[in-house]
């Protein structure tokens, strides 16, 4: 059995449901903090059968050491954390706690239950502002530009203390880019519970009459056309990254570091524009001031993962953005309507949901 920390939220759902395509048995384990568990049910709908859930808090040692005790876990996939790059900056402590101890306890947790295969869901911040493009797992780490990207470098760095200390841990790094997209049914995707702090769930509730426009920040750096540019990942294919990552593990030891990346970066403009072209929307921009803790470009050298896992994105920007417009409709016009402005009503909504299903 795999335990899934944060696994009702957006890549951790998709994981799990990659989990039970394999046959595997899940437990999840996750506070709701940013998810729901009506995500439970969409699991169970596309997996054809449900994983177990705890409703519980990585930080609670005595919750962990019971869930141990209750459940045949052989494997762990941690993706539980906070993960918004400027509500780090202004709530570092919070981070801090999270993910750093958070991680801390998971791992005392694992140890006492005799558990020691792992892996994490780290994120390309570590690197911090790279001079060097693309980013490969050699880059150096250590100076990230914001408390998000130094509260996943101090997990990582916590782990592979671990795995030097005791031979018995097998641990995988996933340094993820910028997952996006949903399930391509439609039916599985990002519903943030906070305003969203990413470009594309924010473009989304733009383009689907939520929030009036969509802010842009920064247009002054030294990019193709001074927006940030980023590598967008689809997280279908990154859920299938955890899969092979965690057979890879499965018997060895040590620390294994993996970029998941397209090796691809686009710049806010070009995505906003491959949205109006891809799903026949357009979003109103406003240019705002850079924000703290962003960097200017980030994009993944994948090469490691595609020798040594096996593994490489499949699917392009415009399927990333054509599923999660899928997912947006599917929300507005099952749950949302009456938020909707004139830019595009619910009747649309719903026509596009149905014109993108058949695609």
């Amino acid at each position: 059995m795999i335990l899934v920390t944060g696994g009702t939220g957006y890549i951790g759902a998709q994981v799990v449901l990659q989990l039970l395509g394999h046959g595997q048995t899940v437990v999840i384990l996750d506070n709701l903090c940013n998810s729901s568990r009506t995500s439970l049910e969409r699991i169970a709908r596309l997996g054809g059968r449900r994983a177990r859930f705890v409703l519980g808090d990585v930080r609670n040692r005595a919750q962990l050491d019971a869930l141990f005790a209750d459940f045949p876990i052989t494997a762990v996939i941690h993706c539980a954390g906070l993960k918004a790059v400027g509500e780090s900056v202004r709530e570092p402590l919070r981070y801090y706690d999270s993910n750093v101890g958070g991680s801390i306890t998971l791992c005392q947790a694992m140890a006492a239950a005799g558990v020691f295969t792992l892996i994490f869901s780290s994120s390309a911040t570590v690197y911090g502002d790279s001079p060097r493009m693309p980013i490969d797992e050699r880059c150096a780490t250590g100076l990230p530009t914001n408390p998000y990207g130094f509260s996943k470098l101090m997990a990582e760095n916590v782990m592979t203390s671990l795995a030097a200390s005791d031979a018995r841990w097998s641990v995988g790094l996933l340094r993820y880019f910028n997952p996006i997209g949903a399930h391509d049914s439609g039916e599985l995707g990002e519903a943030p519970a906070q305003i969203p702090n990413n470009l594309l769930p924010y473009l989304l509730q733009v383009a689907s009459g939520q929030r009036d426009v969509l802010h842009v920040y920064g247009n002054d750096y030294a990019t193709v056309d001074g927006t940030g540019v980023r590598d967008y990942v689809h997280v279908m294919d990154l859920a299938e990254g955890h899969w092979l990552a965690l057979q890879a593990l499965m018997g060895g030891s040590g620390v294994q570091v993996w970029n998941l990346g397209t090796g691809q970066g686009y710049s806010v403009l070009q995505v906003v524009d491959a949205f109006t072209r891809t799903c026949g929307v357009s979003v109103p921009l406003v240019f705002e001031p850079r924000r703290a803790g962003d960097v200017a470009q980030c994009w993944a050298d994948p090469d490691k993962a595609r020798r040594e896992l096996g593994w490489q994105a499949r699917r392009t920007l415009d399927d990333m953005l054509r599923d999660a417009w899928r997912w947006e409709c599917r929300l507005a016009a099952q749950h949302r309507p009456i938020l909707y402005t004139p830019r595009i009503t619910p009747v649309a909504v719903a026509q596009a949901a149905s014109e993108l299903a058949a695609v």
